[in-house]
This record gives structure tokens, C-alpha cells and sequence, in this order.
């Protein structure tokens, strides 16, 4: 794969459909153009704190196990990045897989795990 082909946005969607994260590799962005998480090389997902969320799959889709035994590390933020302008449409969902019980669908079932940089239940509270 070419490093062009790195940079190609990616809309990520969720298991009903809808359009929910664009991928610029590595950095995940909301459909606003917001910086949400990254990705890694082996498509484990991230978001801007570092706090594990999923994994991604082909279809794409961001999917973790419904209970996760102990605890993940915590990965370093890559360099924040400029928020971007997000294509005005993006092609249709393919059809998506039906899960198993122990899996979710992180962008259906627990959005507010991709979070900005600036929100979140970890955001420190102004005095």
C-alpha cells in the first residue's frame, strides 16, 4: 500500500449505517472535521487521551469485546492535528456483518469513547 493511499479519508460507520468518523491514518475525526482518536499500524483504535476504545475492521467499523479482561495500557496521543474540512458526502455503507453477543459496535453502542480533545468524562473542569 502506497503512502497516497495512507492519506485517503476513510468514513468509518456504524452498525445501522451511519457515517460516523472519517480515518485520515492514523488520526479519526468526527464528522465536524474534529480530531477524535488515532489508529494504529495493527488497527487498534485510540482516542485523544490514549485510552484504548476498539479495533477496526474492513468493513470499517470500530468493534471491542463487550467485557475486557484486565487492564489495557494506555498509549502516548500522537502530535494533535489540524482539524480538517470532511467531504461533503461519502459513499454508501457496505453491508455490515451481524455480531456476536460479545462484541459492540463502539460508534452505535458507546460513541462518547471517541471523544475531542476538549470534551470527554476525563476533560478537567474549569475553575
Amino acid at each position: 500500500m502506497s503512502s497516497e493511499s495512507y492519506k485517503r479519508p476513510v468514513p468509518i460507520y456504524s452498525t445501522p449505517g451511519d457515517w460516523v468518523s472519517l480515518l485520515v491514518f492514523p488520526y479519526l475525526y468526527n464528522t465536524m472535521g474534529e480530531w477524535i482518536g488515532w489508529v494504529t499500524a495493527d488497527r487498534q483504535v485510540y482516542n485523544v487521551l490514549g485510552i484504548y476504545v476498539g479495533y477496526l475492521t474492513d468493513e470499517p467499523r470500530i468493534l471491542r469485546k463487550r467485557i475486557i479482561d484486565g487492564m489495557l495500557p494506555r498509549m502516548e496521543p500522537p502530535t494533535r492535528p489540524a482539524r480538517i474540512r470532511p467531504p461533503a458526502t461519502v459513499p454508501l455503507p457496505p453491508m455490515m456483518a451481524e455480531l456476536p453477543f460479545e462484541i459492540i459496535d463502539v460508534l452505535d453502542v458507546e460513541p462518547d469513547r471517541l471523544h475531542t480533545i476538549d470534551a470527554g468524562e476525563f476533560k478537567e473542569d474549569m475553575d
